[in-house]
């Protein structure tokens, strides 16, 4: 360990200290793509899977009507944050400013509802199937029917959570009618668990950190022959469900005339905690843009868990424990100590690189983003709306950028600012929010 904390980027993360770290390992797109034993054939299974729930999604949450139930956010430039962004930080890189909304994401308000939903779908058509309930061609909502309720309380879907996934895997499943236990760490907050219960789902609360909620969840679950554990680590079926937002993406790109190639590259930055949303987004943004899209994760300085497997090479092998941090921060959803070994090993070649950032930026880019753009994300969300500022005044940037042939685009270059979490915070916890301050 102290020849590993000898290394400049561990010991800044040691040090609780913001930095920006740009991945010695990225290779070019059809190189790391070869080597995932996973492909568009898989994406496009899941999409295929969404489009056949859409019309139970869309009875069973009206406000997916619009989409003809798919749950989907908007895409909204941001200009007015964006020149607030380069007025308290001239370094800010060039481009337009756009917000990924999944903060606002029907049925379960983050960007967990796309991997967290989509994989209990999965796990009840599977079931249905298996019973002989539902057939393919069958129009999903006969899944309310009280004969397919009756059998899905038979089952147990069970989750561990800092907050976000339980929220999504417990609304879903309590409408699907399985019986739901949601495992959370001393991270979660208290809104988060009220609402989980409102919904019949029960909870269980646990004084560890979110590895610790994830172990006794699953410990639990593997005892029940009748229980099924949602693996937020190593799950598959979750890293496609997120993977699906690469192509709604796309489509939104089309429809405000946006182009991404090499002369007009994509900046993508997504707040990271154990890694399966962004991992998921990555691979799935890797797929359609191969080299013109560049992707960085966004973490607390106190859980840059997914930076540290990374630089070390050890992967989940190390927690931010271990090198002295204690991991608690404002940013609930991101409060993770260790990373998804199975993320870490499929993003390794794909991610251009990371930042930290101070849990008091959250608060301060929170509150700019609602004074500019009316637009509330929770502080989680917030870890990600700082990235053109962030990378914009790191000299290993800027040589990124030149190694990459990118500084005659820069002016046109698209970054996509993923908001992960917001819209089921209650009112009187907005307020909260907004009146914090901690520099």
């Amino acid at each position: 360990m102290e020849k590993l904390l000898e290394q400049p980027i561990v010991k800044k993360l040691a040090a609780a200290e913001e930095c920006v770290w740009i991945n010695p390992a990225l290779a070019d797109a059809k190189t790391a793509l070869a080597a995932i034993p996973y492909g568009k054939a898989d994406v496009k299974d899941a999409a295929d899977r969404l489009l056949r729930f859409a019309p139970y999604i869309r009875e069973v949450f009206p406000e997916t009507e619009e989409n003809g139930g798919l749950i989907e956010s908007p895409l909204t430039e941001i200009s007015n944050f964006a020149a607030w962004l380069r007025g308290e930080m001239p370094e800010t890189l060039p481009g337009r400013l756009f917000l990924k909304r999944d903060s606002d994401l029907q049925a379960a308000g983050s960007v967990k509802a796309r991997g967290g939903i989509y994989e209990v779908l999965k796990h009840a058509e599977t079931l249905a199937m298996e019973e002989g309930l539902l057939s393919r061609e069958e129009n999903y909502t006969k899944l309310l029917s009280p004969e397919c309720k009756a059998f899905f309380k038979q089952h147990e879907v069970a989750v561990g959570s800092t907050g976000n996934l339980g929220l999504s895997i417990g609304i879903m499943s309590a409408a699907l009618g399985f019986r739901v236990t949601v495992h959370m760490s001393a991270d979660a907050k208290q809104w988060k668990k009220d609402l989980l219960r409102s919904k019949g789902v029960t909870v269980m609360e646990y004084a560890g950190d979110y590895s610790e909620a994830v172990r006794q969840g699953r410990a639990i679950s593997d005892a029940d022959p009748m229980s099924y554990f949602v693996d937020d680590e190593n799950s598959v079926d979750l890293f496609m469900g997120y993977a699906v937002a690469a192509e709604r993406l796309d489509a939104q790109f089309a429809a405000q005339g946006i182009v991404v190639d090499a002369e007009h590259p994509l900046f993508v930055t997504i707040p990271c905690g154990v890694g399966g949303a962004p991992g998921g987004i990555t691979f799935g943004l890797k797929l359609l843009y191969g080299d013109n899209v560049h992707v960085f994760y966004a973490e607390p300085t106190q859980c840059p868990c997914m930076l540290l497997g990374l630089a070390s090479g050890k992967n989940s092998d190390i927690s931010v424990q271990d090198i002295g941090l204690h991991g608690r921060t404002h940013a609930d959803g991101l409060a993770v100590g260790r990373p998804s070994g199975f993320v870490g090993s499929v993003v390794k070649e794909l991610l251009a690189g990371e930042y930290t950032v101070e849990d008091y930026r959250l608060y301060d880019l929170m509150r700019a983003l609602l004074d500019t753009e009316s637009i509330f994300i929770e502080p989680s969300a917030c870890a990600g709306i700082i990235a053109p500022a962030m990378l914009g005044g790191s000299a290993d940037m800027q040589a990124y950028i030149a190694e990459k042939g990118l500084a005659p685009h820069m002016e046109n270059a698209v970054h996509v600012l993923w908001a992960t979490g917001g819209r089921l915070v209650p009112e009187e916890m907005r307020q909260e929010y907004v009146n914090t301050h901690l520099k």
